[in-house]
């Protein structure tokens, strides 16, 4: 009989009783190797699109004069995919999983072709949303059907294959990208997802069985729906707009954040009322009775909210700060990837073996602390090497939890893995977009007194006001052609037109730096506070070891998430 000790929160194992229909094997070895095929198609498809497209962004924004709205190309993108996830997340589970996948796969081409098409920055970032719409499908189903295919402990040895996929797009994207912006258009890494997607859409349609079909009565949440995007816009206006085009305290801002809390409260108790209806919410609130899925969800809105803060930034600094070259720059983020491949394989194959992981939790959020304290140091007298440093140490405490969480949720919660797999997604991706939209206007808050303090009392004497506006904008350091342009009206100042002229550079630089190193601050803050959260994970046995029993499953899915470590 399985029974449980209250001072350590753990299973004390005797005799096993009946094996879990769990941890048998659901589907035949072919048709599992052809579903695997086509998820991490498309896992490849959606992780290559977010790597190709950040190393580029600092010559997209140049090209399209759209530095005040360097993060929202990325925020439109996260906030439609993350008010779909939870819905895609309850359509997988009573249509089945390949409908859904082909729905999202041409959805995110049609984006990826119109993205590509963009004349402004206005277009683009409308063109992203709508490919975030498809988006939303991809990663987060794809993950579904791991945990419909394995057990949680057989889930360890495939996260080393699925992070080799994130890693093969980690190390590949920032570097095409880099590569396509240098040499070609920035056009290109939008358009690059089409023959990939023409790919991993005939592998779905001829390969890949249906998975968790039902003839249960479809239905949407589409009011939840409805008020949960009525609750997340305003909030991310509010939080991109304050400190940069309003004061935080501003009539803007606070009618911005009462509106988003009241719809978002509406939210939740409305979801409330249809889950004791037993109707089908987006989101059922019963999953935060469950202790594992709590913290797991607080530890990755935090982690992925530092995280964006430390990587998203990375181009520009090295672009804008550093000098280096966009195919340069892609190449710097090679070593966080391969160090992130690295831990992820090592924490999946501990995991599998031990069937344990919240010491390997712990253990990631160590490394990840000292990564971000390590970004935190860069400033403008830093050396390329310093970045290399920083980022690998990053890379690999997030390695270490990189699919960490979603094996305990699953595990926690085996009856509802598609709609705890998606609402796990939906809680990262909020945590992305808000961070990504506060920590852009920290950023564009931060660069213009930065940059007015630093530039010389006697050159603001000599260059007239207006000359000195166009270094406003931080473009100036991302465009070779503005810069030669600059370079000769500053001639007309002699032979000391230069030395203003590479003045002015370094305050841009120094500004530039300003912003970026609060937003590390930010980042930093975040990750001390997963720190201390990390230690209330609770410690749950892994469905499918060898002494796995129906009771024990119960105990998982109900009592135990009551138990702190």
């Amino acid at each position: 009989m399985a029974t449980i000790s209250e001072n350590s929160g753990e299973l004390s194992l005797a005799q096993p009783e009946i094996t879990l229909d769990l941890n048998m094997p659901r589907y035949t070895r072919r048709e599992t190797l052809l579903t695997m095929a086509g998820v991490l198609l498309v896992m490849l498809l959606a992780s290559l699109d977010q790597t190709i497209v950040s190393t580029a962004m600092p010559h997209i924004i140049s090209e399209l004069q759209g530095f005040d709205r360097y993060t929202w190309v990325t925020t439109a993108y996260l906030l439609s995919s993350t008010v779909m996830v939870p819905i895609y997340g309850k359509l997988s589970d009573l249509f089945g999983r390949k409908s859904i996948f082909l729905v999202g796969v041409v959805l995110f081409l049609i984006g990826s072709a119109l993205s590509g098409a963009s004349q402004t920055m206005t277009q683009l970032i409308a063109f992203r949303a709508f490919q975030g719409l498809g988006a939303a499908a991809l990663l987060p189903i794809a993950i579904a059907v791991v945990g419909d295919l394995f057990t949680p402990r057989e889930r360890g040895k495939w996260q080393g294959v699925t992070g080799a996929v994130f890693g093969l797009s980690s190390i590949v994207g920032p570097a095409a990208g880099g590569w396509i912006t240098q040499n070609s258009s920035w056009r290109w890494v939008f358009y690059v997802n089409l023959p990939i997607g023409i790919i991993a859409l005939l592998v779905l349609i001829f390969l890949m069985p249906s998975l968790r079909s039902t003839d249960k009565k479809v239905s949407i949440d589409y009011l939840g729906a409805a008020l949960l995007i009525l609750g997340t816009v305003p909030l991310l206006l509010a939080l991109t707009w304050a400190g940069s085009q309003y004061a935080w305290l501003s009539p803007q801002i606070i009618g911005l954040m009462t509106v988003a809390l009241a719809f978002l409260a509406g939210f939740a108790f409305y979801e409330a009322r249809l889950e004791r209806m037993h109707a089908e919410p987006i989101i059922n609130p019963s999953l935060f009775k469950n202790r594992s899925f709590v913290i797991s969800v607080f530890m990755t809105m935090i982690t992925s909210m530092g995280m964006f803060g430390s990587i998203f930034f990375l181009p520009l600094f090295a672009q804008g700060v550093l000098g280096i070259s966009a195919v340069a720059s892609g190449l710097i983020l090679t070593p966080l990837m391969i160090a992130l491949i690295v831990s992820s394989v090592i924490s999946g194959q501990l995991v599998s073996r031990l069937g344990r992981y919240k010491w390997i939790a712990i253990m990631g959020m160590v490394i990840t602390l000292v990564g971000s304290l390590l970004l935190l140091r860069l400033n403008i007298s830093s050396v390329s090497t310093d970045l290399v440093i920083a980022v690998i140490v990053l890379g690999a405490g997030l390695g270490f939890s990189m699919s960490l969480y979603t094996l305990i949720v699953q595990n926690a919660l085996p009856r509802q893995i598609g709609q705890a797999t998606s609402a796990l997604t939906f809680f990262r991706s909020i945590g992305s977009t808000f961070a990504l939209a506060a920590m852009g206007s920290i950023m564009t808050g931060a660069y213009l007194p930065a940059f007015h303090n630093a530039i010389p009392t006697q050159l603001k004497q000599i260059v007239p006001v207006k000359v000195l506006g166009f270094f406003d904008n931080p473009n100036i350091l991302l465009s070779p052609d503005a810069q030669k342009q600059m370079l000769a009206q500053f001639a007309s100042y002699g032979s000391q037109g230069a030395t203003l002229y590479n003045q002015l550079m370094d305050a841009v630089k120094i500004g530039l730096t300003t912003g970026i190193h609060n937003v590390y601050v930010l980042s930093f803050g975040l990750m001390l506070v997963a720190m201390v959260v990390v230690f209330f994970l609770p410690e749950l046995p892994l469905r499918g070891g060898p002494v796995q029993t129906s009771k024990q499953a119960n105990e998982v899915e109900s009592a135990v998430p009551m138990m702190m470590h």
